[in-house]
């Protein structure tokens, strides 16, 4: 099973994945070359997706999560209707791209991914305040606004985009200094809102790396959707539904980088508990 992001914030994926199916062979791919996606174009975005997906197939995964909003939003539809098909017909393998949005609207609504509110045309009453934490791209995108809204009416979606958090993450800023960007966007989603949010969805996997963080800037009590367990859960029961993919049985584990070998954050260690060692993989992309 191959997981890939744009950065090591998939790690916080990848941990949960594991310990779903610790028997399965997993190989990790950040992307860090390219890191940050949330300031890049939508084509941008779906191109090296693209490229990172294709690497993770080639390396011999026949299931790929995207452990990333921004490449969840903006490229796993692309890909699933125009790119996989021919892959598969080249490779002559299944294969398949999943993402990490539908488990966590699931987890915000607590319906199904199939559900649709029937809509009566009447004004429903907004009983449900949830404020996302985004890239500016998935922001942009609206994906929870729009998939959260088809499901629940009662439910309003605010997402604050927190343009530039994933990068100082990945480059292993200060706690101060996280913290004091935590707060200043935790207090622009409140002003715009007119409160704090009801619930909190953490919409960046970097993010959760610092959840801590979230938590002390948001009221006490504030329940925050977590993605980790809500995505483990998903893959956990579709590989045992969809058999005809291949993810290994030794419980091996690989970490591949197009950055440099040994520049991925303090945090990693902090986060996964050990140390881990990363291999370099080319990328033929631009910066």
């Amino acid at each position: 099973m191959g997981v890939f992001d744009s950065g090591v914030g998939g790690l916080s994926i990848h941990h949960a994945l594991v310990s779903r199916l610790p028997q399965a062979d997993f190989i990790y791919l950040a992307d860090q070359k390219h890191t940050p996606y949330g300031d890049r174009s939508g084509e941008e975005i779906v191109e090296l997706t693209k490229q990172g997906c294709e690497t993770l197939f080639e390396a011999g995964a026949s299931l790929v999560v995207l452990a990333c909003n921004t490449a969840s939003a903006v490229a796993l539809r692309r890909l699933q209707q125009t790119w996989l098909s021919g892959f598969r017909k080249t490779y002559k393998r299944p294969v398949n791209v999943l993402g990490i949005i539908v488990p966590t609207i699931e987890a915000a609504t607590g319906l199904p991914w199939e559900h649709e509110a029937e809509r009566r045309g009447e004004k429903i009453e907004k009983l449900d305040i949830v404020g996302v934490f985004a890239t500016v791209a998935t922001a942009r995108s609206r994906v929870y606004e729009i998939e959260i809204d088809k499901r629940r009416q009662d439910i309003a979606v605010f997402t604050e985009a927190c343009s530039g958090l994933a990068d100082m993450i990945e480059k292993g800023a200060d706690r101060d200094s996280l913290s004091a960007k935590i707060k200043g966007h935790v207090e622009s989603l409140r002003i715009r809102v007119g409160r704090y949010p009801d619930r909190a969805i953490l919409g960046c996997t970097h993010y959760e790396l610092v959840a801590d963080l979230f938590r002390e800037h948001l009221p006490a009590g504030t329940p925050i959707i977590h993605q980790p367990p809500s995505v483990a859960k998903a893959m956990g029961d579709y590989v045992e539904r969809h058999t005809q993919y291949d993810i290994g049985s030794s419980g091996a584990r690989t970490f591949l980088t197009t950055g440099t070998p040994g520049s991925q954050s303090g945090l990693i260690e902090a986060f996964w508990g050990s140390p881990l060692t990363f291999n370099a993989v080319s990328s033929d992309k631009a910066a």
